[in-house]
């Protein structure tokens, strides 16, 4: 069993304050992470490997310091990773990247599944997996919650998803792109040894001319769509109003305010 799981490094949205705009978080030497939907994605695939007998591995499309990401995926037990960068990718649209990364899947040799992360909390267009699979041709399995059954020999998977009407139960077949929530499972933390041996990791690195791509499908030539400026929402300012008294009339005050303003 192969699984290849789709990883980004997003900026820490846990460091944004107000003395730190949404421009300059985007920029480089913000603080970075593992995107956090990511993490369910290494979990899930971690967990196949342990089940069925396999290997999961990462694969990421940014700048060299993506590095740093993919070693936190390595500790928590990656088997191996790639690192898809060059200049040339610079202002990729979802489907640029998407285009980048199927060319590196299709490098990859034989896999079961390609896991990925609800959506990347930078852009979140939640977009990028479904297009890998419709370049691949290949089935898109979104917002799993958990995975019911799934026979790598039979090349099936049965998965339940988490939709606005409740829970749908889907069978498909594999090998497919599986998206994956929260509910999917808690991700592990880094061993201690997987750090020390992630540390040591040389990871193998992928440009344009590796992946057999022209410099018009990638990059801001290859998109439709750009991001000309990142900021924060308008700040709002609020009030607050302490109601003193015994508990049962500051309950009925609470409540004459609640229907002034229309709350209640």
């Amino acid at each position: 069993m192969k699984a290849i799981v789709l990883m980004k490094q997003t900026p820490d949205t846990a460091q944004l304050s107000a003395s730190m705009d949404g421009l300059k978080l985007m920029a480089e030497g913000g603080p970075r992470i593992v995107n956090p939907w990511d993490e369910y994605a290494i979990e899930t695939g971690l967990t196949l490997a342990e089940d069925h007998g396999g290997e999961a591995v990462l694969l990421t499309m940014g700048k060299p310091e993506s590095t740093e990401a993919i070693k936190t995926g390595l500790a928590m037990g990656c088997k191996g990773a790639t690192l898809l960068t060059d200049d040339a990718f610079e202002n990729s649209d979802s489907l640029a990247t998407a285009r980048i990364l199927t060319a590196a899947i299709q490098q990859q040799g034989d896999y079961d599944i390609i896991l990925a992360g609800k959506s990347a909390i930078d852009g979140d267009t939640a977009q990028t997996a479904v297009q890998v699979a419709a370049l691949l041709g290949i089935p898109y399995l979104g917002y799993v919650a958990k995975i019911e059954a799934i026979d790598f020999d039979a090349k099936t998977i049965t998965v339940v998803r988490a939709i606005d009407s409740g829970r749908e139960t889907v069978t498909s077949s594999l090998p497919a792109v599986v998206s994956v929530l929260k509910e999917i499972g808690e991700p592990r933390y880094p061993s201690f040894m997987g750090i020390r041996k992630a540390a040591k990791a040389k990871i193998p690195e992928m440009g344009l001319a590796d992946l057999g791509l022209s410099a018009d499908e990638v990059g801001a030539a290859g998109s439709n769509v750009q991001w000309p400026e990142v900021t924060l929402p308008p700040a709002q300012e609020t009030q607050l109003e302490l109601i003193e008294g015994e508990p049962e009339e500051a309950a009925k005050v609470l409540v004459q305010k609640l229907l002034a303003e229309k709350v209640i």
